[in-house]
């Protein structure tokens, strides 16, 4: 007899394959439209080249010009996109004259230079180089410097660093004529998120990041309480060094001597020191094994992005944030600035509107003091006033600290608030006007943020990921059913939880959340919520491996666009973007549902998608049975919606639930748009339907499939 097999929309993996009859259970690449799934839409690559770095924040607005933008913030530089093109944004924190301070030797890539005094620069930062007139004795010119940019290699000194230009030195030693510029880029932060984790309560080596270096003048022994070093200019008036294996803590910095000094602090032990030994800033360092734990974790560099008008608004997490004017002419060519009179330290920040106030979370208690830094504190600027922020009663700057969580995670902008999540709780920010501007509400309790990206906003509905589950919020607090949920919670990597993001699709109802598995440090799964097909008796859920680290909807341009991160990722040294050294890999920016194939560095490659059914089984009566039966299927009479290029079918088969499912032996079985049945010659207890494409312009919406079956018999 032919019957009809029918599934319903979504995957349930919170059962076995045995218990997901009449149900979809697993695939990849796929999506839900109008109960029917299909392979999803293709995706191309923006621009010529990759951008340095792990991108972090994509975000696209229009000028009053009419010009479209799409700002895009990596770990290493800000960059803006338009007309097909990245032009480098990143604001310059210093920029230093050097006169006579190049050197090179023979044989080795590495150049060095020397400034005058403490130039406070760490390695992975970002410098361009500029004004180069002549370089001698050496292969190597001034185009080979000249408006390049270069990951610093190491740090020998508080007036030294290194730099690798890629080829080796072929002379006796380059010397250069004239004053060599040092614009030194804004550090944003690591590419990924590191827990400090290890063996055991003690101390026994580790790393210390973001170091300034120095050297013994003269040796110590065990127990002395203070050190001179050849140069303490760059260390903190207080804090921690490492010379050898040992920290040592000080309460003081003068005159080259750090004093106040604890020996064999945090574990390690006392011991001689001879003159000439490392001494390096510890501030932030890491013991290998500290207690085994993910709570401790280097914060990966993040930017938050907002406009204010034809103005960009950005901040480094923890960092500055700097504006940027896109409507001069000459836009692309300009770079961002710092805010002047806004909080130096702030997590993140964002443009309430249309009230017009820029908003800091996390931010100082004293503006300019970075100690102040309170990661429950909120500043937002005086009305139509991007540089104002302290409270009078002229103006409409105000502050606000909230009460329940230990920091303020993440932010989003909705219809007609702001939305704020700490740790644990849910705020709503609304703009009132005077006297107050805002007004803050919790609305929820125990359903924190996972990361600072792990939330949107879509018709007036907030949707989010916490750390254990999902939650929408539509005027009442809500904890979205999910029928993927263990699947993704059992097997998420929350070391890395800011890196977790989440993306709205509005031309197809989805909100996708991108996340690292528990083998993986950074983003390389994907699980989408369809909003607009579910309902209370069935949710929508697809799982995924599709790895995007940053996403921005398709409101200004037509079509998502969203980011790629390949922490081996390279760029041509002809780019005008190309950084020498690096060694945070690069990031590829892509247009979404554009097609049918991934389209990357001029290459065109096939979107894998697959979907596969729960085992169905027969019943006296026929299928949706208690397996008492074998049974025999003799032929499947596809059924496509719609079908470009080749689709193939394969029928799983087991006689047990605990058996390995193994192929029908005459399948898999291609399928063309013309293809009127395929025999099958199948016989199993259960079997189970699984449709795939291998090949690029191939897609597929599948319909509803007929199999041609009868009893078999119980054995």
């Amino acid at each position: 007899m032919l019957q009809k097999i029918k599934f319903a929309p979504g995957f349930n993996k919170q059962v076995t394959s045995t218990g997901g009859e009449s149900q979809w259970v697993s695939g990849d690449n796929v999506r839900f439209r109008y109960g029917s799934p299909e392979k999803i839409g293709g995706w191309a690559q923006l621009g010529s080249v990759d951008i340095t770095g792990r991108n972090t924040a994509i975000h696209h607005f229009v000028n009053t010009s009419g010009i479209k933008y799409a700002v895009l913030g990596t770990n290493r530089i800000l960059y803006a996109y338009s007309g097909g093109i990245f032009y480098d944004i990143h604001p310059i924190k210093a920029t230093t004259t050097l006169t006579s301070a190049f050197s090179t030797t023979n044989g080795s890539s590495v150049v060095t230079l020397t400034f005058s005094s403490a130039h406070n620069i760490n390695k992975f930062d970002i410098i361009l180089l500029d004004n180069f007139s002549s370089i001698t004795n050496s292969n190597f010119n001034s185009s080979n410097f000249d408006d390049n940019k270069f990951m610093v290699t190491t740090i020998p000194s508080t007036t030294t660093l290194t730099i690798d230009v890629g080829s080796n030195e072929s002379g006796s030693g380059a010397s250069t004529s004239g004053g060599i510029r040092v614009k030194h880029y804004y550090p944003v932060g690591p590419a990924v998120e590191v827990a400090s984790t290890g063996w055991g309560l003690g101390s026994w080596g580790g790393f210390a990041l973001g170091q300034f270096t120095s050297t013994l003048s003269s040796g110590i022994n065990n127990s002395v309480t203070s050190l001179t070093m050849a140069s303490s200019t760059s260390f903190p008036s207080s804090g921690t060094v490492l010379i050898n294996n040992e920290l040592i803590t000080y309460t003081g910095n003068s005159s080259n001597s750090l004093t106040g000094l604890t020996r064999g602090a945090n574990g390690t032990t006392a011991a001689a020191h001879s003159s000439g030994d490392t001494v390096t800033d510890a501030s932030e360092f890491f013991a290998w094994n500290a207690a085994a734990s993910g709570d401790v974790v280097t914060a990966p560099g993040i930017w938050s992005l907002d406009n204010f008008g034809n103005k960009l608004v950005a901040t480094i997490t923890g960092g500055e944030s700097f504006e940027w004017d896109s409507n001069p002419t000459a836009a692309n060519q300009t770079r961002a600035t710092i805010i002047s009179g806004a909080p130096t330290a702030s997590e993140f920040s964002l443009v309430s509107t249309p009230d017009r106030h820029v908003v800091f979370f996390g931010t100082e208690t004293t503006i300019g003091t970075k100690a102040t830094q309170d990661p429950m504190f909120i500043r937002f600027s005086s009305q139509e006033d991007i540089n104002t922020y302290t409270p009078t009663s002229t103006n409409t700057a105000g502050t606000q600290r909230l009460s329940d969580g230990s920091k303020i995670v993440g932010a989003i902008r909705g219809r007609d608030a702001i939305y704020i999540w700490t740790d644990t709780a849910l705020f709503i920010m609304r703009f009132v006007g005077p006297p107050f501007t805002f007004s803050f509400q919790q609305v929820g309790t125990n359903c924190g943020l996972i990361g600072k990206n792990a939330a949107v906003e879509v018709d007036g509905a907030a949707y989010w990921m916490s750390e254990n589950g999902f939650f929408r919020y539509t005027g009442k607090l809500e904890s979205l059913p999910c029928l993927v949920e263990d699947h993704v919670f059992d097997d998420i990597n929350t070391i890395p939880k800011q890196h977790i993001n989440a993306g709205l699709n509005n031309l197809f109802g989805e909100v996708m959340w991108f996340y690292p598995n528990s083998g993986s440090g950074t983003v390389n799964r994907v699980v989408t919520y369809n909003y607009l097909d579910s309902s209370s008796e069935r949710p929508v859920w697809t799982v995924g491996t599709l790895a995007r680290t940053a996403w921005q909807d398709s409101a200004v341009f037509g079509k998502p666009h969203a980011t790629e991160y390949d922490d081996d990722g390279t760029t041509a040294t002809t780019d005008t973007n190309y950084v020498y050294g690096n060694t945070d890999g690069t990031s590829t920016y892509y247009e979404h549902e554009t097609g049918l194939n991934q389209i990357k560095d001029g290459a065109t490659s096939a979107i894998t998608a697959s979907i596969e059914s729960g085992d169905f089984d027969i019943g006296q009566q026929g299928l949706a049975g208690d397996g008492e039966f074998m049974m025999k299927i003799r032929r499947v009479i596809p059924d496509f919606l719609s079908q470009t290029g080749d689709a193939r079918i394969t029928l799983n088969l087991r006689d047990f639930p605990n058996d390995t499912s193994a192929s029908s032996t005459l399948g898999p079985f291609t399928v063309t748009s013309g293809t009127q049945k395929i025999d099958t010659r199948a016989r199993a207890r259960s079997i189970s339907l699984k449709v795939d494409n291998t090949s690029t312009g191939q897609f597929w919406k599948l319909g509803t499939f007929r199999l041609d079956y009868q009893p078999d018999g119980r054995r």
